[in-house]
């Protein structure tokens, strides 16, 4: 038997098992942290933060809000718009981001080819 392990985030697993809002990484209504308190009270308040901080920085979340919309409340009924700016800093975010994990690929191939330059260096020398 396989046991699969725990969550990164129980309280994001909670919040995505318990809403779709969540699940499908749809561009949340402003102030939502304030429903997830009041319809979760047992949660810890940093706990909750933590667990939105980390979903609305994901790359999944950034897409949806840089695609623009509507945002969604907990029942999944819209709840106002995303912003041109919003879309904007979301779009900035997504590409910078991009632009370091290609920076950092091309820094992790360089050292590639340089450790093996230097294993063929040492192999010529034994």
């Amino acid at each position: 038997m396989s046991s699969t392990p725990p969550p990164r985030d129980p309280v994001f697993a909670e919040l995505a098992a318990t809403y779709t809002v969540f699940r499908d990484a749809q561009p949340l209504a402003i102030g939502i942290h304030k429903s997830v308190m009041a319809a979760h009270p047992g949660l810890d308040k940093d706990a909750v933060r933590k667990a939105l901080q980390r979903h609305t920085a994901s790359t999944r979340y950034l897409k949806a809000v840089a695609a623009g919309g509507a945002r969604y409340g907990l029942d999944g009924a819209a709840s106002g718009e995303v912003t041109p700016e919003q879309k904007k800093l979301a779009a900035d975010s997504l590409r910078e981001r991009f632009r370091k994990q290609a920076e950092q690929r091309r820094e992790a191939e360089k050292a590639k080819e340089i450790q093996a330059k230097l294993h063929q260096l040492v192999e010529k020398f034994r």
